[in-house]
């Protein structure tokens, strides 16, 4: 695919949302998020010249600017209703020279509304809520990874490089991260897009530009809706929620993609709504600061470097999670959270934990539960003063009160789907043998009865401080949790 189009045209592509819905024969995700809903829903196999929209756009956008030089302080909502209005007019005449259909007239309003104010040719895609990776290999070559593990390859999304590439830099400009940009000269680029999809991409670096945008399929789930999901059982739901309301400090741990952003969310919402805290990110994926639920949250969300150095050899312009942190303290906070540990800053978050009030939360990377205290140790070492891994394990120890690992399991290549999971909870203790922190596993899979999933093996050494907001520790006596029945898999679990 190294520079060829999939389809014969590169300027003719399927309309993705609405052919795979015909294709399925289900409606569109409910609450979806379209331009549809302002243009209208394009029929089935509609196909769009994306040349024509990018014409249409570019003449639009250039009435567009000599109106805001007119009327600058002009609302978004009314820039947009005059856009749509030259837009519908663009389309008319263009319909009547090339005697278009309704629908086919309908699609290109729309592709061209995408265009000006959203992802272009990328937007149908993150209107799926089915989607959950959208994979660029270069501009003619499109994966969807969807929530049940299946990849489908899809259209073009752009008819060059350089297209791909302005439009990747049309995204990092629209999300508000505007020291953000991708070239040769800055090769990476990583931002949230307005929906809290996350975007990881790279050019020059290889024979095209590849990009990977993550997006967050359940962005507003609470702990009862990951009992639902299967994640959790009501057991450790409760057990869970008591801790963050005991004000424990928690670190969320698991593989890439199982799912720790998302219970972090969940968790958030065990929050009093209005306790004072800070999230610290350096791209938004918690969205606790317009989730309708916090009232005072300190949103802080860290800046890449402008592509210069200074006198330190620092990039000029960086703030990191690391630099975050220590202002952060001294905003009159409760609670601070940080979106996810994965370098120095991991020293200022153990610092964190040691001396501020409780109930700190954060998420790291880790393969296995009992690698994690080695994964901290690791990020001590990367730390500007290469600190000892004798003082990663004992601030780990003194500072964290539980571990909850995330786990998945992936049977997509055998015919089943992902599960994913709690598996784990570790209760610290203290310092134990050769000095690492010492562990009660107070949850864990049960395996004996053929689940991965977390069931109660002991009471935590904290117990009264959970009782005493409001657990019930007799839950804890209820060795196979409150599942209904084991986690359905292709592979049995050995017993």
């Amino acid at each position: 695919m190294h520079g060829r189009p999939l389809h014969p045209d590169p300027t003719v592509t399927p309309l993705p949302q609405a052919q795979a819905h015909q294709t399925n024969g289900t409606p569109p995700p409910a609450g979806a998020a379209s331009s549809a809903h302002v243009l209208g829903t394009a029929a089935p196999q509609v196909t769009v010249d994306h040349r024509v929209a990018r014409d249409i756009a570019s003449q639009v956008a250039k009435q567009r600017e000599e109106l805001l030089k007119t009327q600058p302080s002009m609302s978004r909502a009314s820039e947009e209703q005059r856009c749509l209005t030259w837009i519908a007019e663009a389309v008319a005449l263009w319909s009547d020279a090339q005697a278009m259909t309704p629908q086919q007239d309908e699609a290109l309003r729309r592709a061209v509304y995408d265009q000006l104010f959203r992802a272009g040719r990328l937007q149908p895609y993150l209107d799926d809520d089915r989607v959950e990776d959208i994979i660029i290999q270069g501009p003619y070559e499109v994966w969807l990874d969807y929530g049940d593990g299946q990849r489908r390859m899809v259209g073009p999304i752009a008819d060059s490089e350089e297209e791909l590439l302005e439009l990747l830099r049309e995204l990092a400009r629209g999300s508000g991260h505007a020291e953000r940009t991708i070239s040769t000269a800055s090769p990476t680029l990583a931002l949230s897009l307005p929906d809290g999809s996350r975007l990881q991409a790279i050019t020059g670096l290889g024979p095209m530009t590849y990009a990977v945008i993550r997006r967050h399929r359940v962005s507003h789930a609470g702990l009862d809706d990951l009992v639902q999901m299967g994640t959790i059982d009501p057991i450790l739901r409760e057990f869970l929620g008591a801790c963050v309301r005991a004000e424990k400090n928690i670190m969320i741990a698991g593989k890439q993609k199982a799912g720790k952003t998302t219970l972090l969310r969940a968790m958030l919402k065990e929050f009093d709504p209005a306790v004072r805290f800070s999230t610290i990110q350096t791209e938004d994926e918690l969205f606790a600061h317009n989730n309708g639920y916090h009232h005072q949250v300190v949103s802080l969300v860290g800046r890449e470097s402008n592509g210069e150095k200074d006198a330190t050899g620092r990039g000029a312009g960086e703030i990191t999670p690391l630099d975050l942190i220590h202002p952060a303290l001294r905003m009159s906070l409760d609670r601070i959270v940080v979106g996810e540990v994965r370098g120095p800053e991991v020293v200022a978050m153990m610092q964190a934990l040691t001396n501020g009030s409780g109930g700190t939360l954060c998420t790291i990377h880790a393969r296995r539960p009992d690698i994690i205290f080695d994964r901290i140790a690791e990020l001590y070492a990367l730390a500007h003063n290469n600190l000892s891994e004798s003082l990663a394990y004992r601030q780990t120890a003194n500072g964290l009160d539980f571990i909850v690992y995330v786990d998945m399991t992936d049977e997509t290549q055998i015919g089943g789907r992902r599960h994913r999971y709690v598996s784990h909870v570790l209760e610290l203790t203290g310092i134990g043998e050769n000095g690492r922190p010492a562990t009660n596993t107070v949850f864990s899979p049960g395996t004996e009865f053929g689940d991965l999933r977390a069931v109660p093996r002991m009471d935590p050494g904290c117990i009264d401080d959970l009782r005493r907001v409001g657990f019930d520790s007799s839950l804890l006596q209820q060795p196979y949790g409150a599942w209904q029945a084991p986690l359905p898999l292709k592979v049995e679990v050995s017993r």
